[in-house]
């Protein structure tokens, strides 16, 4: 990353993101464990699951749609408040009504993923405080120092459990420990972000712009925003019927594959996808954000429909991890588009909306891949899913090749003016 972009708040936003990573993944390892721990079945554990998901994605539409005109510390501040109310909640209490009512209001990750306003908010901060034309680079960063941190967070809470039960502690004592050490990160990134400087904040809205905006914060940029969700809520719900555990279930179907070796081959898969991010801010610089996006998304879901097309194993693995290593170059691209070709009034607001729709499309998609694998259809997620992605890239490539990132449009208009300057010295 450029050193010029190591401004104390940027620091400060990379290291908030690597604390809540760590923490997402730190509890992750442990949480069904726990509540099993505390006497509660699959069902009920299923159940404070989908509450967490549910309040998760209201609580963080509210703030991240309120950020930009109540301000971004603010909201980023009443985030870590919710994870730390969560982790306390969690650690104290047995009672599935307080429980329920923790999973609702507070924030907790059940699966190690980013979830609250959070990832919202910082990156329009960041668009805030980067030039235009590292944005793309810093959010690449971003994003591979947050995987990163969460695999870190769940080795170290699987290490912690093991060394408390070896010592002699009880199961339960030993996740309640580390639920207590998921409220101390959550108490941290408080304090984190108070330090955060007033550069980070959205510009002070006018009167007109206040009087147009609608319940979602957007104003100007409403109608980019609102199609863009649409093709980001279609791309998530293609990529939720291949998500990780559904490809692991797959493997062991097909090729009866071991849980070690499956641990393996998506550690892997994600070592993979995490270094691609940082590929594509290189390329972005010189193709563009949106063809960066399409063009190495497609073959990607083209490598997606072959996998159940691979006659033995090693083929199987070796064309899925061909997949992830190109899979995430949309993802700091698709970002950094999201925060440029919006109001800087908008961006928290952009974000969380088209975050919201994501989080709905991938939402609904498993039940339908369940459905497929029960009956024995599990390789037509893979080609329903390539399918639908690809129709994503080439909607998204025909409705936005038009609408150029600052950077690009400036780039396109010195090129424009060093063209007519070279046929003006040529007469």
């Amino acid at each position: 990353m450029p050193s010029r972009t190591l401004t104390p708040d940027t620091t400060l936003l990379f290291a908030t993101r690597i604390a809540r990573m760590f923490a997402y993944g730190f509890l992750s390892v442990v949480l069904a464990l726990y509540l099993a721990a505390l006497g509660y079945d699959a069902a009920q554990i299923g159940a404070l699951f989908t509450l967490t998901l549910i309040g998760d994605a209201a609580i963080s539409l509210w703030l991240t749609t309120s950020a930009d005109r109540i301000g971004r510390q603010k909201m980023l501040i009443a985030g870590a408040g919710l994870m730390l109310f969560a982790g306390i909640v969690f650690a104290l209490t047995q009672n599935f009504f307080w429980l329920a009512l923790a999973a609702i209001i507070g924030v907790l990750s059940p699966s190690g993923n980013e979830i609250g306003p959070f990832l919202s908010i910082e990156q329009a901060s960041l668009t805030q405080i980067v030039r235009d034309q590292d944005r793309t680079r810093v959010f690449a960063w971003y994003n591979l120092v947050g995987s990163f941190a969460t695999a870190t967070g769940a080795l170290v809470g699987g290490a912690l459990v093991q060394v408390l039960q070896t010592a002699g502690n009880a199961p339960l004592e030993s996740y309640r420990a580390v639920v207590i050490g998921y409220a101390a990160l959550g108490l941290a990134l408080m304090f984190l972000f108070a330090r955060l400087s007033r550069q980070i904040e959205a510009p002070r809205q006018t009167a007109a712009q206040a009087a147009r905006a609608n319940h979602f914060g957007l104003h100007r940029s409403q109608r980019v925003v609102l199609k863009l969700s649409a093709l980001f809520a279609l791309d998530a719900f293609a990529g939720g019927l291949v998500i990780q555990s559904l490809l692991a279930y797959w493997f062991y179907l097909r090729f009866d594959v071991d849980p070690v070796t499956l641990g393996a081959i998506f550690f892997a898969a994600n070592i993979f996808a995490g270094i691609s991010a940082l590929a594509a801010a290189r390329i972005a610089a010189r193709i563009g954000l949106i063809n960066t996006m399409v063009w190495t998304h497609i073959p990607s879901n083209i490598l997606l429909m072959l996998v159940p097309l691979m006659p033995n194993l090693p083929l199987a693995v070796g064309v899925l991890l061909a997949r992830f290593s190109i899979s995430q170059m949309d993802v700091p691209t698709r970002q950094s588009y999201t925060m440029a070709v919006v109001e800087p009034d908008e961006r928290s607001a952009a974000s969380g909306v088209t975050a919201i729709a994501r989080s709905l499309g991938s939402a609904v998609a498993p039940t339908f891949a369940g459905a497929l694998f029960a009956a024995s259809l599990f390789n037509l997620a893979f080609f329903i899913a390539g399918g639908l992605k690809i129709v994503y890239d080439v909607a998204l490539y025909f409705n936005f090749r038009a609408v150029k990132p600052p950077e690009e449009s400036r780039a396109q208009e010195s090129s424009l003016r060093a063209a007519k300057g070279g046929e003006a010295i040529s007469k």
